[in-house]
Formats: structure tokens, sequence, C-alpha cells
């Protein structure tokens, strides 16, 4: 069974996990400094739900959940390789203003988050098709 887990920043600047697919009937929360510390105690918080179940009788196959892990717009601009100089290549946004998204000093509208998706999309499709020689 596929779930979408999103990645939020919170707001500390540290890292937020959680399912939001109400037909599981349970929700799973993993927190941390860094989006692999956030993925490990999201995972461990899966376990203890597993535990939770089987200790109350309940069935639920909880090895066969995979996820599906979303970034919201701040958690991506911060985890992402990209420079400031290069998101704005490619997004057209320029550093400062993608600067304030990444220190939580301003929240992108949804049109910017758009515009972000579709440069990074157009700059990820260059580059799947891009030959080095």
């Amino acid at each position: 069974m596929k779930v979408r887990a999103i990645i939020e920043t919170g707001k500390n600047l540290d890292y937020d996990i959680y399912t939001d697919d109400e037909s599981l009937g349970f929700m799973l929360l993993g927190q941390g400094d860094t989006i692999e510390a956030a993925k490990a105690d999201f995972l461990k918080s899966k376990e203890e739900m597993k535990a939770v179940y089987e200790e109350a009788g309940d069935s639920f196959d909880f090895d066969s959940l995979e996820f599906e892990y979303v970034f919201d717009t701040i958690s991506f601009l911060r985890y992402s390789p990209f420079t400031l100089t290069g998101l704005s290549k490619a997004t057209g946004i320029n550093c400062k203003q993608l600067s304030h998204y990444v220190t939580g000093y301003r929240k992108p509208s949804p049109k910017t988050v758009h515009r972000i998706q579709e440069g990074v999309t157009r700059f990820a499709e260059t580059m799947r098709n891009a030959t080095l020689v």
C-alpha cells in the first residue's frame, strides 16, 4: 500500500514527516534536525504503531506500507543540492526571495510554488536527457 509521507519544515527549522491518509485509521509522525533523522523517527513510529496493533490484537499489514516522500516547498529548498543562484536560474525567482523561503522568513505563494516546481522539473528533464562528453 503506497502512502504519502509529507516532509515539512517546522517552526524551529527542524523537519517533520507525517502521513495524511485517513484511510489508514492512524497517523505516523517523525521529527528531526535533518531529513534523515526525521525519516528514522518516522519509521520508528511505524514500528511503534505496529506494536500497538499487535498488543491490541488488531491486524494491519504494516510491512506492506510503502512511503512516497513528498516535500513542502521550504523543505525542498533547504534540502536541495541547488545553490540559490542555480535555483534562481532554473526558476526565474531572485535569490533574495528564495533566501526568505529557505530561512522561513516568508512563505511562497501557490503561484511561486508552481514556478519553483516547473523550473526544477524543466531542469531535471534537461539533465535526464543530457549526454556528457
